[in-house]
């Protein structure tokens, strides 16, 4: 039975080095997460992802990496490898996680509950390949999600996010 959740602050997530990590602890931060892959066609985007999180500069703004081998057996490598591919080949400073599955039944809870309206209230939509985003707003609720081809940079993705970061969580 699927659990309804009103926000994503109860699911614990394992970062690269295998520790557990609350995802609480982006409260009152805007997220952008987007499962990841080291082969694909869309890897390119690690680098417009950097860039984003710099034109940003925003410490309300986060974005959360979950590489996954879900798609077309793109992310062939594990662990700390993972990330060492993203910093030396794309610069990249944002978090970046354990490998996950990101559909199907072994789908990791955080992205069940992103995928599926009856636990998010917003959205039926599974990633449909590497680089799918999933948009968070500050009280941790789906705001919104764009396929693998949106690029970072796209301007209808930057604005929703400069949107919400305006929006005063103060009374939250």
């Amino acid at each position: 039975m699927n659990r309804t959740f009103s926000n994503i602050y109860s699911f614990k997530v394992k970062q690269i080095d295998g520790q557990e990590k609350l995802l609480s602890a982006y409260r009152n931060k805007v997220l952008l997460i987007v499962n990841t892959a080291s082969e694909c066609g869309f890897t390119n985007q690690f680098k417009d992802l950097q860039q984003l999180k710099e034109e940003m500069n925003n410490d309300d703004f986060e974005i959360l990496a979950f590489p996954s081998n879900d798609f077309g057996k793109q992310e062939p490598l594990n662990g700390i490898e993972i990330l060492q591919f993203c910093e030396r080949s794309y610069g990249v400073s944002f978090p970046v996680f354990e490998k996950i599955f990101v559909r199907g039944a072994d789908a990791h809870p955080l992205y069940q509950f992103l995928a599926d309206k009856k636990q998010n209230n917003r959205f039926n939509i599974k990633p449909r390949w590497n680089f799918h985003k999933y948009l968070i707003n500050k009280q941790g609720e789906l705001e919104d999600f764009f396929y693998p081809f949106t690029k970072p940079q796209n301007g209808k993705l930057k604005k929703k996010i400069t949107r919400l970061l305006a929006i005063n969580t103060d009374k939250i």
